[in-house]
């Protein structure tokens, strides 16, 4: 059985170099006795580097609960990830907080955008926890924030910006920090088709460099063409994975 199960791990961590992400056998449930819910139900899913993964399925079907488990957020109560070649789930709470800071980016549905703070500035925030010059931090996050249409609105508070404008901070927010691993979860969903074609285009662009990977959650059909693969989910688990190139329909 030992020798089974040395087997197992040796042949799962077998040739990291190829893949960013591998989870296998995920499990995750929320509440507990008569209440417990299980929302993951051994789910496994490999991401390669300089790939740009969907994940899509109806709502409850467990995509966002798998994305904050590979972020790291949430603890998942069985199953196996690794990440960049890392066993996560070896870490201890505070070495998963700085593996994030150093490794992930992140777009969440809610863009928690700090309120005091400008467009520059919380798109400057990730430069400055890692240590950068503010001046070289600000420059950077400017250019950022240009490059997602955010150009003339440097200086504004988020009570000042729509909800796009509010979700095209928390995008170059992300980008800013130039993750190896960028985990977003419906980016498109308060832009409009131009702006989510070129903020997806930007994405992409990060997906496909050598030592990145992308993975994104969504409902949006127009965006599936520039997918790699696409997972469907459904009941906590993948039940379809589609190449990127197929005709989808939404």
């Amino acid at each position: 059985m030992v020798n089974g199960v040395k087997a197992t791990v040796q042949e799962f961590e077998h040739d990291l170099s190829r893949w960013l992400v591998r989870a296998k056998g995920i499990t995750k449930s929320f509440g507990e006795g008569h209440t417990k819910i299980p929302v993951l139900k051994g789910v496994d899913l490999d991401v390669a580097r300089g790939e740009v993964l969907l994940l899509v399925g109806p709502s409850g079907s467990g995509k966002t609960t798998l994305l904050s488990v590979i972020a790291g957020i949430l603890e998942a109560d069985e199953g196996e990830l690794m990440i960049l070649g890392e066993n996560i789930k070896a870490f201890s709470q505070s070495a998963k907080t700085l593996f994030r800071r150093d490794h992930l980016g992140f777009v969440f549905q809610q863009y928690h955008l700090l309120p005091t703070l400008t467009a520059s500035e919380n798109a400057a925030v990730p430069l400055l926890i890692r240590g950068m010059p503010k001046r070289d931090a600000m420059a950077h996050a400017e250019e950022v924030l240009r490059s997602v249409g955010m150009g003339e609105r440097l200086a504004s508070l988020p009570n000042r910006l729509s909800g796009g404008e509010q979700q095209r901070v928390a995008i170059a927010r992300a980008l800013a920090g130039d993750p190896q691993l960028l985990l977003c979860d419906e980016p498109t969903a308060s832009l409009d088709a131009e702006t989510g074609h070129r903020v997806v285009e930007q994405l992409r662009a990060i997906g496909k460099r050598p030592d990145r990977a992308v993975i994104i959650v969504t409902h949006d059909s127009r965006i599936f063409e520039f997918g790699d693969r696409i997972v469907h989910m459904d009941d906590g688990l993948v039940h379809q994975i589609q190449d990127g190139s197929e005709q989808v329909s939404g």
